[in-house]
């Protein structure tokens, strides 16, 4: 996949994930904000499983907390790996942030408890998580194995623990399918080197 932010240097790159990111969290929070003074209107925005009527609700559930605890649990890691994914390339970004919300959501809707209600950003931070750890193997960067490495080191028990089914009131099948999302979003996505030039005459 090509980048059409080839030409722009690391430091521009670090500017526009972070702005990017601290925009995505500053909607989160103002959706709650939003929600609350509402009287948890917006809590209906979250999946209930196979409802057809609940289709339309399977992005915006990626958006919509039950809480600001809730939010705030999902804020660090979500700033933090989407801006390491960010790094890579806004566009593909995009492309796999909207593979993973999608999966996810649609997962949630098949495969989750019947009479539950699900969303938050959980989903898209395992997505992420799948996605930073395999896309420096998939793509055979050095650079991008160690940083999987390091994410794993950091980020691995807290993900683990979030698979994990015996936990009430989580939705591991919202995360399990989100990091399988993100997994296959690495080889979906994946940067392919660059077609090497024939000489010729002009």
């Amino acid at each position: 996949m090509s980048d059409p932010h080839a030409g722009w240097s690391q430091s521009d790159r670090a500017l526009a994930a972070g702005k990017l990111m601290l925009a995505w969290v500053a909607l989160l929070w103002l959706l709650e904000v939003v929600d609350v003074a509402t009287g948890h209107a917006l809590d209906g925005f979250g999946v209930t499983p196979r409802d057809p009527s609940e289709l339309v609700d399977v992005v915006p559930s990626s958006f919509i907390h039950f809480g600001f605890a809730h939010l705030a649990a999902n804020t660090v890691p979500l700033l933090v790996l989407g801006f390491l994914a960010a790094l890579a390339g806004l566009r593909r970004f995009l492309l796999v942030c909207a593979l993973i919300i999608v999966v996810d959501g649609l997962g949630v809707w098949l495969i989750a408890p019947a009479d539950t209600n699900t969303a938050g950003a959980s989903g898209v931070i395992f997505g992420l998580f799948g996605f930073l750890l395999v896309t420096g193997f998939v793509e055979r960067r050095p650079l991008g194995v160690l940083a999987g490495v390091l994410i794993a080191a950091v980020w691995g028990g807290s993900i683990l623990t979030g698979l994990a089914p015996t936990q009430t009131g989580v939705s591991w099948q919202g995360h399990l399918i989100g990091l399988l999302a993100g997994v296959a979003a690495a080889f979906l996505f994946r940067r392919r080197p660059e077609p090497s030039r024939a000489l010729g005459a002009a």
